[in-house]
């Protein structure tokens, strides 16, 4: 079971590092005359995308109903709940931040473009961050559910 969760960790890592790469390598290559940057974070999306509904599938699908069972909770689970949080408020402002930096891209260069962009950017690190949250959340909710097995 060590091995299948280890392996579950580096996949989850994997897919949000490589769209947290492959976003902020679409804003270096934005300037560009060719439509790699729009790729890129096409690519990006569909991989933060992944990696989030994976970890929800893998870590996420116990629902915290009432406060009370979370004030009474261990720290674990607080610390389970927080990742949950926080990495639905990464991927709320993420994934749209990498939509409309791959839009831009899309968009002919003699058009009006409304915001010095930095979206793809910003759509990276917070790539980056949602892969640390949701390796906190898959951890804390498997330790969380095997101590609950041991103890019932």
């Amino acid at each position: 079971m060590a091995k299948a969760g280890a392996f579950i960790c580096l996949l989850i890592v994997t897919l949000d590092f490589a769209a947290g790469f492959l976003s902020i390598q679409a804003h270096i290559t934005k300037d560009k005359p060719n439509n790699k940057a729009f790729k890129l974070g096409l690519i990006a999306v569909v991989l933060l995308a992944s990696s989030h509904i994976f970890t929800k599938l893998l870590g996420g699908c116990m629902c915290m109903c009432c406060t009370e069972k979370l004030e009474k909770s261990s720290a674990n689970r607080k610390f389970w709940f927080g990742c949950l949080v926080l990495s639905w408020i990464v991927v709320a402002v993420g994934f749209p931040s990498l939509v409309i930096g791959m839009m831009e891209n899309a968009k002919l260069k003699g058009s009006c473009l409304v915001l010095h962009h930095y979206f793809l950017f910003v759509g990276g690190i917070l790539c980056f961050v949602h892969g640390i949250l949701s390796v906190g959340l898959y951890i804390s909710a498997n330790v969380s559910f095997q101590n609950e097995v041991a103890v019932g």
